[in-house]
Parts: structure tokens; C-alpha cells; sequence
């Protein structure tokens, strides 16, 4: 009836946008490739337009200092840091696991990181590209089987803050995998393996929080 009171509807809140890989440099296409087997849209984000549209990001593996330079010179550094700080969900495997640790011990002159997660790592603490090698590791938040875990160059993590939990570290204590709020690292390469359920909890998480920038 015109002119009667109507009640205000709820808002109806948008779904998850796309998750996106930085593409900078490094794997970016296997892990599009695993989200996308998920059933997820996928894009690559090079430019801070590209970042807006995300509701998750992937940092892959490749050269943490090279990845640093060039989300510089791309004007992305910046932009990383407020969607991480305002709780963008993030995935870093091995180079992303550096550009998301507060402290670097070994940086080369000059190298910033992204930050957000409370550790320290060792860049290449197992070795040069000869020394890689592949271990199954007991991670207790995914059970069995064993996560088959692949090393390249790989960093570890030296310190873990108050803020940041183990969920993985080698026999000898080494500590590979950590997470803190919407944030996840691992030292290894998931991607190149056919168990994807690092990618599958990150993706999970995507989907609950339902960031939008």
C-alpha cells in the first residue's frame, strides 16, 4: 500500500571475489592451476587494480629478493601491506614465505619483505639449487597421510613470535610451515606435488572470510 512503513531489507553482502596469484616472477601458474581445479576464479595480479578485485592471494615460490624489487617498481608493496594488514587472506610458499615474515636474518642489501607474519626466516637455509630434496612431514592440523613436502632453495623459519603457530617443522626440528590469523607459509612447494590440501585450507579460509577491499 503506497505510502505504508516498509522495513529495511538486509543488505545482501556480494560473494568472494576472484583469489589471485602475484605474478610477478616465479610458479604462479601451478598454483592457478590447483585453485582452479577447486573450482575457484583465478587472475593474476600484477598491478594494485588487480589486488583490489581479490578476496585471497597466493605469493609464490621464486626469488624473494627479485619478487621485492619488482612490487616496488609495479607500486604493489604498498598495497600488499594494507590488504594484509586488513586481513586479506594470503598464501606464501617458500619466496612468499619470506615476503610475508616480519624479519629476514640473511636479506641482501636493501630487501624489504611484505610482512605479517611474527617470524624470522633464513633465506636458502638448505642449500643451493643442488641440495633440493622431498620428505614427508607430519602436519597434525591436515592428519594422515604425511604432507609430501618439496624443497628448492627453500627458507626456513628461525623464530616464531607469539602470534604465529607451527604447523609443520622437519625431524629435526626445523620449523616449515607456520600461520597466523589469515595468513599461511610454508617453506616447501605444494604446488608441485598432487596433494593440495595447504591450498585447500588457504582456500577454505578465502571462503569464510569473504574479504573485500
Amino acid at each position: 500500500m503506497a505510502g505504508s512503513p516498509v522495513a529495511d531489507s538486509p543488505a545482501v553482502r556480494p560473494g568472494p571475489g576472484p583469489v589471485g596469484v602475484l605474478a610477478l616472477q616465479g610458479d604462479y601458474r601451478e598454483h592457478a592451476a590447483v585453485l582452479e581445479s577447486f573450482g575457484a576464479e583465478v587472475i593474476t595480479v600484477r598491478r594494485p587494480e588487480e589486488l583490489a578485485r581479490v578476496s585471497g592471494l597466493v605469493i609464490p615460490g621464486g626469488e624473494s629478493s627479485v619478487m621485492d624489487k619488482l612490487s616496488r617498481m609495479f607500486g604493489l608493496a604498498g598495497p600488499l601491506k594494507q590488504a594484509i594488514a586488513a586481513g586479506l587472506p594470503v598464501y606464501g610458499t617458500c619466496a612468499g614465505l619470506i615476503m610475508l615474515a616480519d624479519r629476514m636474518i640473511d636479506g641482501i642489501a636493501g630487501q624489504q619483505s611484505l610482512g605479517g607474519l611474527d617470524i624470522a626466516v633464513r633465506r636458502n637455509a638448505f642449500g643451493r639449487q643442488r641440495e633440493s630434496f622431498e620428505v614427508d612431514v607430519h602436519v597434525p592440523e591436515l592428519g594422515d597421510p604425511p604432507v609430501h613436502a618439496v624443497f628448492i632453495r627453500a627458507p626456513v623459519v628461525e623464530e616464531v613470535g607469539e602470534r604465529a603457530s607451527v604447523l609443520a617443522a622437519l625431524s629435526d626440528g626445523r620449523v616449515i610451515a607456520v600461520e597466523q590469523g589469515n595468513l599461511l607459509g610454508t617453506s616447501f612447494h605444494p604446488e608441485m606435488t598432487s596433494d593440495f590440501r595447504f591450498h585447500r585450507r588457504f582456500h577454505n579460509r578465502v571462503l569464510e572470510v569473504g574479504f573485500h577491499s
